[in-house]
């Protein structure tokens, strides 16, 4: 008696999901992972470190100036560096609003928290509204490389200045002067400084090629003994090491700021904006911020992000429309208000950030010491070693002037050159960005004129 197969008509078939709403979940959760998967955990937590020397000096300065709510802050912008690195897949930065924070520490009376966050909502309502009518991306396409490599080799060159400063000056945050020399021994001295350079030089180098993976390089290696070396020296987490000795040494200078923590987070409190509020944070706040916001807090850093993660391009309305809701969001509860950088993403780059996950790991931390320590944790900031900052700002600057060096031909670089020149001196991204632009327009129509 013969066995019969069964036939393959009869057996019941898997019917295929055709839900959208579950296909759609699938899609998110994969997107998630994908953005947030990290591509060397040290690296990653290595490249976390690479915007604190920016955004620990203004928080701090506006904290002991202003009466900031740190703890708040803390915890909005964690939000905002998780979902920013949920969205985006790459270590997208969460900074304070440069021009704002200066007008602010500089005014000793007439601009105080409520002007501060209007200044951020109305400029963050004005990007939103940039983004959403798709002007920010007509912007971003008519603006020439040129003119954008000059304002990101501006804001490094400023950046790395500052970073000089903050490393042989002793800095008074809250009055955003210099003082005299630092000393060249003791805890905060500039001797701990450059050794502190020195070991991220020797640890990092002077950066990855962008068109050469580690691998490649680790291939073309033919010393084995350089192999092994280089591949120890890749998972050494230089900036966090870095931080940390920071942090020992904040206890080690003033073993007492133990007795000034509380623990618990900061009270919430929605901030009461008057009607004279809102005409000082627009006319003193807003006029100055809202060109660095357009150009260097999305059109550099949509063009940062298309140089340093090929394939991974991002549209200057998506980022425009989260810088606006970022502010619209938590500068009514008191946070500072943010935006994007281009050199927060150069230092997080530079010290090994690749993915969302960088920044989500650093936004997780900010909103557990803005939920445990709150506002207390200014006493340990303010021992923090300012030399050290600097050493990590430094490197963040140079990182993202070193992105204008494809600037191959004479007439590109004498625009770059121009409009870098005009943003340092007259310390104004939009007077640069003018001149650099009436510059380029003036090159072309004499090219146009030659027979």
């Amino acid at each position: 008696m013969e066995s019969q197969s069964p036939n393959p008509q009869t057996l019941p078939e898997t019917p295929p999901n055709n839900n959208p709403i579950s296909r759609s979940s699938v899609n998110i959760v994969q997107r998630v992972t994908r953005n947030l998967g990290f591509h060397s955990k040290w690296a990653e937590l290595n490249g976390a470190m690479g915007d604190l020397g920016t955004y620990i000096p203004i928080v701090l300065a506006l904290t002991l100036a202003k009466d900031l709510n740190l703890g708040t802050t803390l915890i909005f912008t964690g939000i905002y560096n998780v979902v920013t690195g949920v969205l985006y897949g790459v270590p997208m930065p969460v900074q304070p609003m440069k021009s704002i924070a200066a007008v602010a520490i500089s005014d000793s009376s007439g601009f105080n928290i409520p002007e501060i966050m209007a200044a951020g909502i109305c400029t963050g309502a004005i990007l939103l509204v940039l983004g959403v009518t798709g002007l920010m991306q007509m912007v971003y396409k008519f603006i020439p490389l040129s003119v954008v490599r000059g304002i990101q080799l501006s804001q490094g060159l400023s950046f790395a200045m500052s970073a000089v400063k903050y490393i042989r000056k002793v800095q008074d945050f809250s009055k955003s002067k210099s003082m005299g020399n630092r000393q060249w021994l003791g805890l905060d001295g500039m001797v701990l400084a450059i050794v502190c350079a020195g070991f991220i030089t020797f640890i990092n180098g002077a950066g990855q090629e962008r068109n050469q993976s580690e691998e490649a390089i680790v291939d073309e290696e033919r010393n084995i003994r350089r192999k092994r070396m280089r591949i120890i020296m890749a998972t050494i987490p230089s900036a966090f090491i870095i931080f940390l000795l920071g942090v020992v040494l904040a206890f080690i200078r003033r073993p007492k700021v133990v007795n000034d923590i509380k623990f618990g987070p900061s009270e919430m409190e929605i901030v009461k904006i008057t009607g004279h509020s809102w005409k000082e944070g627009f006319i003193k706040g807003t006029i100055p911020q809202l060109p660095l916001s357009v150009l260097n807090s999305v059109i550099a850093v949509c063009k940062l992000s298309s140089d340093l993660f090929p394939g991974r391009e991002f549209s200057a309305t998506s980022v425009s429309v989260t810088v606006g809701l970022m502010n619209l969001v938590g500068c009514w509860f008191g946070a500072m208000p943010c935006c994007h950088g281009a050199g927060g993403l150069a230092g997080q780059y530079k010290f090994g950030g690749r993915s969302g996950g960088c920044v989500a790991l650093l936004g997780a931390a900010k909103m557990m010491l803005g939920l445990v320590l709150g506002t207390s944790l200014v006493t340990i900031l303010h021992q923090f070693p300012v030399g050290i900052l600097g050493v990590l700002l430094l490197f963040a600057g140079i990182e993202l002037a070193m992105t204008c060096r494809d600037m191959n031909s004479k007439q590109e670089s004498f625009v770059m050159l121009i409009c870098t020149a005009v943003s340092l001196v007259g310390s104004s991204a939009a007077l640069g960005f003018v001149c650099g632009m009436l510059v380029h327009l003036l090159l072309k129509l004499r090219t146009l004129c030659m027979p």
